[in-house]
């Protein structure tokens, strides 16, 4: 089993920063990718970034590109996720996920966090 546990949501103004922790522990080995999503009341979860734990490489939401970079510590077992220039339409509950396999070619999320709120005050 592996566990998820994001830290570092809150309140900041707009065009302010924040950076988002996911530490994972337990069977780890082997992990393909890791991610964020996000979730905001009444809306569906949606992908925000993802990276690749052996090569680095990053993938972005349109909505993120240039305002956000995810980031990995292979030793600590943790993502990040700095996000610049908040803006109003960022609010929500922020997850973290973990992929062990592939499906279709594409990163199956199989493991989630709790999530972390973020909150944007104009």
């Amino acid at each position: 089993q592996v566990q998820l546990v994001e830290s570092g949501g809150g309140l900041v103004q707009a065009g302010g920063s924040l950076r988002l922790s996911c530490a994972a522990s337990g069977r780890t080995f082997g992990t393909y990718a890791m991610g964020w999503f996000r979730q905001a009341p009444g809306k569906e979860r949606e992908f925000v970034a993802d990276i690749n734990w052996s090569a680095g490489s990053t993938f972005y939401a349109n909505s993120v590109k240039g305002r956000f970079t995810i980031s990995r510590d292979t030793v600590k077992n943790t993502v990040y996720l700095q996000m610049n220039s908040l803006k109003p339409a960022d609010p929500a509950d922020y997850y973290c996920a973990l992929s062990i396999r592939l499906r279709a070619g594409r990163y199956e999320y199989d493991y989630w966090g709790p999530g972390t709120q973020v909150t944007v005050s104009s």
